[in-house]
């Protein structure tokens, strides 16, 4: 049976699965979730929907069909098993595929997984997005507004003037503002690139403030322009998220550039050194030639760029990492491969009312409750 919810969601929409409809009927308005990923406990009863993120059929050692989904939440991330009817129910529940899952939820070799009794596919034409895939902690309105604010107050008219024509591309502004920062590095969630973006820009501002040689205006710029490329960089409109064609050809650097050239050449009279200036913060701001810059930092804005996107990047893979744990006490991650040494954490109160509750993944032991949208 497949049901179709009505709704339209402004932050994501586009999404209609076509596969597998033997019949439709209408759901309430509002496509209701009432139990989460992090909620679940061993032996507990499902009825639930989920966003399936993987789906591979398989066979035992007998040659019986069984489907692995990996079915997830805006809290986490489960492992699924389907047993029993595993080749009538895989077109029903494709990657990307919203659905209601019945089923038991079990402990496995210590990791938490369902046993699933029945699917049933949900065909969602604009769904509640949030209650599927992690967001941002913050208000995106109200972070965006704060960009804008920061942007109007800059001391260069003509640096203003090249921001404002990003900000009032409306399809590209709100692109930014819910894209993804990251697959799973940082932010690595819907409002993350906006998140992401105004924290630079808050210490960008701070540092400027403590060092009087430094060209606020053009380093809040290079904040802001640094990463947009990451809009196209990602596909994120229908998940599974992934890397666009553009993305993994060009990458977000190129991406960057060319969008900033685009809004340059509807410029008149923009000083071209300036305009030199910010490109070289775009391309420099990974810091490194092994990470993917082009050119290394070369003046004190690039210099300073670089190290406080590091610094905002890994804050917040550091924060993700200690979510859940005691704020009286700290404790060691799994060992983090990406960091190449193990952490030592504590929580901290902050964290203890956010809602985009997302670790980084584990690395060498996945934790199958970890979400881990953008991919591996």
């Amino acid at each position: 049976m497949v049901y179709m919810c009505l709704r339209t969601s402004v932050l994501e929409r586009n999404l209609l699965c076509q596969h597998g409809a033997t019949q439709i009927r209408n759901l309430p308005m509002t496509l209701q979730k009432d139990l989460f990923v992090a909620d679940i406990q061993d032996n507990q009863e499902i009825r639930a929907p989920f966003l399936v993120k993987t789906m591979r059929l398989s066979e035992t050692k007998v040659g019986k069909p069984f489907l692995s989904l990996e079915l997830m939440d805006r809290t986490g991330e489960l492992v699924a098993r389907v047993w029993d009817g595993a080749e009538r129910l895989a077109p029903l529940c494709p990657a990307g595929a919203v659905v209601l899952v019945n089923g038991q939820a079990q402990v496995y070799k210590g990791a938490l997984q369902l046993k699933v009794t029945g699917l049933e596919k949900i065909v969602v034409e604009g769904p509640e997005w949030g209650l599927f895939l992690p967001t941002t902690p913050g208000d995106i309105e109200a972070m965006a507004t704060e960009l804008i604010a920061l942007i109007k107050g800059l001391g260069d008219k003509e640096i203003k003037r090249l921001l404002m024509a990003v900000v009032k591309d409306q399809p590209l502004w709100q692109a930014f503002t819910t894209a993804p920062a990251a697959k799973t590095m940082h932010h690595a969630y819907i409002g993350g690139l906006l998140e992401h973006t105004l924290g630079i820009c808050r210490l960008a501002d701070r540092v400027a403030a403590l060092y009087p040689s430094i060209d606020r205006s053009l380093l809040i710029a290079g904040a802001i322009l640094h990463d947009f490329g990451k809009v196209k960089e990602f596909s994120f409109e229908v998940p599974p998220f992934d890397y666009s064609d553009q993305g993994r050809l060009l990458g977000h650097m190129v991406i960057s550039l060319e969008i900033m050239q685009a809004k340059l050449a509807g410029l008149k009279e923009f000083p071209e050194r300036t305009a030199m200036m910010l490109k070289h913060l775009v391309i420099s701001h990974h810091g490194r030639y092994e990470f993917g810059s082009p050119a290394l930092p070369m003046t004190r804005e690039a210099f300073v760029l670089n190290l406080i996107d590091d610094l905002d990047a890994k804050m917040n893979y550091l924060d993700r990492l200690s979510k859940g744990v005691d704020p009286e006490r700290y404790q060691w991650t799994e060992y983090q491969r990406t960091m190449e040494r193990f952490m030592f954490v504590t929580g901290h109160a902050a964290q203890l009312s956010e809602s985009a509750g997302d670790e980084p993944g584990r690395e060498g032991e996945a934790d199958q409750r970890q979400p881990s949208l953008w991919g591996e």
